[in-house]
C-alpha cells in the first residue's frame, strides 16, 4: 500500500462526519470518497472535505484503499462483508454487526484475506492511556454505568448495542476468562427497542462485572469503578474525577492525553498503523465478535 492512503466512509451522519474529519487531520491518508443512500448528504459531507460523493457501493470501493463503516448498525455486517470482499481493510463502528452469523462471517472473512478489521471501541484508547490495562493483576468486580437523555440516533438497535456494549468490552478486555451466567433487566420506554437494561455478569474465573445503561434518563452519567484485591480505581468521566486505592500508579489526568482528547483519532491511527504492518487496532473482529456475543446474551436475559 502506498505510504498515501486513500480513505473512504460509508455514512454521511453524524458519526461519518466525525470519521471524514478525522481522515482530513491524520497523516499519510487522504478522504477520496463517501458513500450514503440519500445523494444529499453525501455530497454535502463530500465536498466540506474535498472528496467525491457516491449512492454506489461498486464504484465508491474502487475509488477506496480502506473504508470506515459509520452507516446504521443493521447495516454493518453486510457492508463490512462487502468491503472485505473487495479487498479492502475496514473500519467498523460499534457494533461489528446485529448478528453473531454475521460477526462470525466477518472475522473469518478478514482472517482469510489477511486484512484488518478494527471495531470502533474508543473508550480502550483512553483507558490505555490511564494504564489501565497495565494493571498485572486480574480484577475482582468491574461496575459500570453509561446514562444519557433521549437522541434520535441509533435507534436502530438497543441500549445493550448502543450504549452498553462499550463497558462490554471493557470487561471482556480487562480478563482472559469467558462470561457464564448473565442476568438482566431492561424495558422499552419511548422506542421499540430496550431504552434501560441493567446487567450481571459472572465470569469463569470468578471476575463479577454489573452493567447499567440508558438512552431515556434526565441526566448524564457515566461511571467506573474496578475493584482489585489491592484497591480500587473508580472515576467519574463526567465530573473529571479520579481516585486510585491501588498500589499501581495510573494517569489520572488521561483525559488530557492526545489519546484522552481524541479517542477517534487514536482510534483511526491505529487502525492505519496496522493496515500498514506497523501494530494492531485498538480493537479488532475478534473483539467486536466476544463484544456483541455477550451483549446478545444480555438481550437475551432480558427477554427470557
Amino acid at each position: 500500500m502506498t505510504s498515501i492512503t486513500r480513505a473512504g466512509v460509508i455514512g454521511a451522519g453524524v458519526f461519518g462526519g466525525y470519521h471524514a474529519a478525522k481522515y482530513v487531520e491524520l497523516p499519510d491518508v487522504t478522504l477520496t470518497a463517501v458513500l450514503d443512500p440519500h445523494p444529499d448528504r453525501a455530497l454535502a459531507l463530500a465536498e466540506r472535505h474535498g472528496a467525491r460523493a457516491f449512492t454506489d457501493l461498486t464504484p465508491f470501493l474502487e475509488a477506496v484503499d480502506l473504508v470506515s463503516i459509520a452507516a446504521p448498525a443493521i447495516h454493518h455486517g453486510r457492508l463490512a462483508l462487502s468491503v472485505l470482499g473487495a479487498g479492502k481493510p475496514a473500519y467498523v463502528e460499534k457494533p461489528l454487526a446485529v448478528s453473531l452469523e454475521d460477526a462470525d462471517a466477518i472475522a473469518a472473512e478478514a482472517a482469510k484475506r489477511g486484512l484488518v478489521v478494527a471495531c470502533g471501541f474508543l473508550e480502550r484508547a483512553a483507558f490505555a492511556a490511564m494504564r489501565l490495562f497495565d494493571i498485572p493483576h486480574a480484577p475482582l468486580r468491574l461496575e459500570c454505568a453509561r446514562v444519557g437523555p433521549p437522541s434520535p440516533r441509533n435507534l436502530d438497535v438497543s441500549v445493550v448495542m448502543d450504549l452498553m456494549i462499550h463497558d462490554l468490552d471493557l470487561a471482556l478486555h480487562l480478563t482472559p476468562s469467558d462470561p457464564v451466567t448473565v442476568e438482566a433487566e431492561g424495558r422499552c420506554v419511548a422506542n421499540r427497542l430496550l431504552d434501560e437494561a441493567s446487567a450481571e455478569v459472572s465470569f469463569a474465573d470468578g471476575f463479577q462485572a454489573a452493567f447499567r445503561a440508558s438512552r431515556v434518563a434526565e441526566g448524564r452519567e457515566r461511571t467506573l469503578t474496578v475493584v482489585y484485591p489491592e484497591g480500587e480505581v473508580r472515576l467519574d468521566l463526567l465530573a473529571h474525577t479520579f481516585e486510585n486505592t491501588t498500589p499501581w500508579t495510573l494517569d489520572s489526568q488521561f483525559e488530557e492525553t492526545p489519546a484522552g482528547k481524541d479517542r477517534l483519532g487514536a482510534s483511526l491511527a491505529a487502525f492505519l498503523a496496522a493496515v500498514r504492518g506497523e501494530g494492531a487496532p485498538l480493537a479488532d473482529a475478534r473483539d467486536g465478535v466476544r463484544a456483541l456475543d455477550l451483549a446478545l446474551a444480555v438481550e437475551q436475559a432480558v427477554g427470557g
